[in-house]
């Protein structure tokens, strides 16, 4: 449990005024993040805990179908990304310079160092059967100009996942099992109803790929929403006049948008350029075929706090705030609120005990409030009296129960 008077870390009076998007004030005046320059953020208790909740969800979806946990250097050698061309082609590779001329590069993106780690385990075509592995890593690009906040940074927490497959079909078949355990990761963090899958550019991956999007206020996006079928299009790949890349249909609706995933098909790219093969079980050598499938976990924090929040502050759901009671202690009932505290995190609960002694009511049902809590549970005189502590769920309409002891 995480008491209050014993926590270093405050609150602000009202919401700096940094950006055009209210949840980073929020983020910012709640506590949950501070900025170390432009683009690169610190997490505070509080946000380090909403972040590892959204990689908890992460993991469990992506271990479900059979992905394997790794973690990968940040560093890699310049020769690498020679090999693949993306030294002097990719404008956002941060690249360091070290004695006797040797150059690396802070990784951005890891196939440069995911395709000859895992070259080691490919001989057979039975090695193929189930190859993939993912981590959750810093990343870093040399954004010209950061912005967005946590949006879009040139340092951001993320999670890549890297798939390795004996033909392009079987590529395939994998790439939708991921596609399905994406839809249910954005059904679990709350955003499922308004997030589409919608067809894009590759960039520096591959030709083309498809992107998770949420519709949000603060949109970086515009995305094509053919009429007749529903699929989403990023206006990047979008032609004039339109033409449904599924149905070829030419009504559309324009959403405005930010992503929050995207899963790639990279065929034969990286894995020709280490020359990795495998044996077929003809004897003859075969290309590997490799997939990509990232999630900003620090951008979709961002996205999620805009998307719920509301006039009183950030409004986590249960499964990702950084606790799920906030117990306001009034008076001399500090012993109370500890046993309630513990018999609450022996039923698998995470509580936050406002026992501030020079704070008011007032200020904390505020923090309460702006924190985002579920619920909230207040111990007082009154309360005491009554046998019991009121009972108050953030979201609720009716915002009073007492609840015997």
């Amino acid at each position: 449990m995480l008491q209050l008077s014993k926590y270093p870390f405050k609150t602000l009076k009202s919401e700096p005024k940094v950006s055009d998007n209210r949840s980073t004030s929020l983020l910012l005046q709640a506590g949950y993040i501070r900025q170390e320059m432009a683009g690169v953020y610190n997490y505070l208790p509080l946000g380090l805990r909403v972040l590892r909740k959204i990689q908890a969800i992460v993991k469990e979806e992506l271990d479900a179908i059979g992905c394997q946990e790794i973690l990968m250097s940040s560093l890699s050698s310049k020769e690498s990304w020679v090999k693949t061309g993306r030294w002097d082609s990719m404008d956002v590779l941060f690249k360091l310079k070290w004695p006797q001329d040797k150059d690396y590069a802070l990784n951005p993106t890891h196939e440069e160092v995911v395709t000859p780690l895992m070259w080691e385990f490919i001989q057979s075509y039975k090695d193929l059967d189930s190859m993939a592995v993912y981590q959750f890593q810093t990343k870093f690009r040399n954004e010209v100009r950061a912005k967005s906040w946590i949006l879009r940074g040139r340092e951001f927490f993320m999670k890549d996942l890297y798939s390795f497959h004996k033909s392009q079909e079987d590529l395939e078949v994998f790439f939708e099992e991921v596609r399905k355990a994406y839809v249910r990761i954005y059904t679990r963090l709350g955003l499922g109803q308004d997030t589409l899958y919608a067809f894009a550019s590759g960039g520096a991956f591959s030709k083309y790929s498809y992107e998770f999007q949420t519709k949000l206020a603060i949109w970086e996006d515009n995305i094509y929403v053919c009429s007749a079928c529903g699929q989403a299009h990023n206006d990047e790949i979008v032609s004039e006049p339109f033409k449904c890349v599924t149905c070829w249909g030419s009504q559309y609706e324009i959403i405005k948008t930010s992503e929050v995933g995207n899963i790639f098909q990279l065929g034969t790219k990286f894995s020709d350029a280490f020359g990795v093969k495998y044996t077929s079980q003809t004897g003859a050598q075969g290309s590997v075929f490799m997939g990509c499938y990232g999630i900003g976990i620090s951008r979709v924090m961002g996205v999620i706090a805009e998307y719920l929040m509301d006039e009183k502050g950030l409004n986590w759901s249960a499964e990702i705030a950084p606790a799920s009671h906030y117990i306001i202690v009034q008076g001399n009932h500090s012993e109370r609120a500890l046993a309630l505290a513990k018999s609450l995190e022996a039923q698998g609960n995470e509580v936050i005990i406002d026992d501030r002694e020079k704070v008011g009511f007032g200020q904390k049902a505020w923090d309460f409030e702006l924190l985002g809590i579920p619920t909230c549970i207040i111990i007082s005189d009154k309360t005491v009296e009554q046998g019991g502590y009121e009972l108050k769920a953030r979201n609720a309409s009716e915002s009073e129960t007492i609840v015997q002891f």
